[in-house]
Order: structure tokens, then sequence, then C-alpha cells
């Protein structure tokens, strides 16, 4: 009898699980699917990060504009471009310019323009708690990688489920690292200058121009 009631609750448990990643994925899916439609987004975010451990604690302020693949961020003083087949990354403080080749196989960093889609591969997926922020429902999804020797040890996506616009993404590394990104402006369809994702190299004659492909 035990043995039976222990196989109905597994069963039980197995279909619990499965409508919770088929609730997960379908709401991603409504994420993803309604940036596809925005001609291109510009986002104001603050950037905080935290090691307790390590009593490290940091926390700045950054925007990055996107459209399709390019993208341009500026954070913590560093920009970086990509525009579509290379990655700039300007550093002033060094005058120095990292150019190198994105390859999206051996790519397993979440850029900016992955940031809606990444989820598809690699990561298994399940509703998470909800919450009210200043009158905005968050319903967090949880993001675990299929590959047990990710330094990522899980994501947590708060999505705002009336916008269907990402809130926050907290991403908690193996060495206890918990990286924040919270979304304080979400603009779409912006006049973006023709030349935003263009590097111009006139422009840095004084940078020592590293490239590394």
């Amino acid at each position: 009898m035990k043995k039976i009631v222990f196989i109905l609750a597994a069963i039980l448990s197995i279909g619990v699980q499965a409508q919770e990643t088929s609730k997960a994925q379908k709401l991603l899916n409504e994420v993803s699917a309604k940036v596809k439609n925005y001609d291109n987004m510009v986002i104001e975010f603050k950037y905080a990060l935290e090691n307790q451990a390590e009593n490290v604690s940091q926390e700045t302020r950054g925007d990055v504009s996107i459209d399709g693949d390019k993208y341009l961020l500026n954070l913590m003083g560093t920009t970086q471009m990509f525009d579509g087949k290379k990655i700039y990354t300007i550093i002033p403080e060094d005058e120095e310019i990292n150019i190198s080749n994105y390859v999206e196989e051996d790519s397993n960093s979440i850029t900016p323009s992955k940031m809606f889609t990444f989820y598809k591969e690699g990561y298994n997926y399940k509703m998470d708690i909800t919450q009210n922020v200043k009158g905005r429902e968050i319903q967090y999804v949880k993001l675990t990688p299929k590959d047990s020797k990710a330094e990522i040890k899980n994501i947590l996506l708060g999505i705002d489920t009336q916008t269907k616009h990402i809130y926050n993404m907290i991403q908690t590394q193996d060495n206890g690292t918990k990286v924040t990104i919270t979304v304080k402006s979400f603009k779409t369809n912006q006049p973006l200058a023709k030349n935003l994702f263009t590097f111009n190299e006139a422009r840095y004659s004084d940078y020592y121009i590293n490239r590394l492909d």
C-alpha cells in the first residue's frame, strides 16, 4: 500500500512539475514574441553585484540600445558594441579597444541581444514566486542550467504579467556572486542614429587597438 501511495505521489509530482514548466515556457515565449515586434529597444537599468563571503557590494547604472542582434552597451565606464559580426569593447580609462569576432556557438554569456531568447537552449525552467512591486505583479521564472558544470547556479527572471516586459534578472553564480539587473526605463521604436552600431576607428587614433580575432 505504501508503495502504491509513493508511486501515486511521484506521478502527481511529475505532473505538477510538467505543468509548471509549461506555464513558465508559455510566459517566456510571450515575452520573446512581444519584443520581436519592436524595431528597437532602449533600456536604462540598475546593475548590482554582491558577494557576501568576499564582502563585495557595488551598484551602478547602465544603458543599452538594441536593434535586432546589434547592441550598444554602456556600463561601468566601458562601452561594448556589437555590429552583427564583431564585438568592440572600448575602455576610455585605459585608452584601449578590444575587437573580437562573435561566434555564437562558442558563447555561453547572456548578451543584450540574447536577453529575451537565451532561455530556449541549455536551461530548465519553472514558475517561482510572485511579487507585488509598486502595484505591478511580477512573476518570477527560475532557470537552471542543464550543464552541471556551468558557472551559473540559477537565474530568476522577473516578468511584469501585464506588459510582458522583463522587470529584473537575478543571476546567482556557484561562487556566491549575485548579479541583479533591474530595468528602470524601457523605451521602444526610438529614432536611433544610423551609425550607432558602426565602429569608427578614426575617432580613437590615440587608443591602443587589440585585435583578438
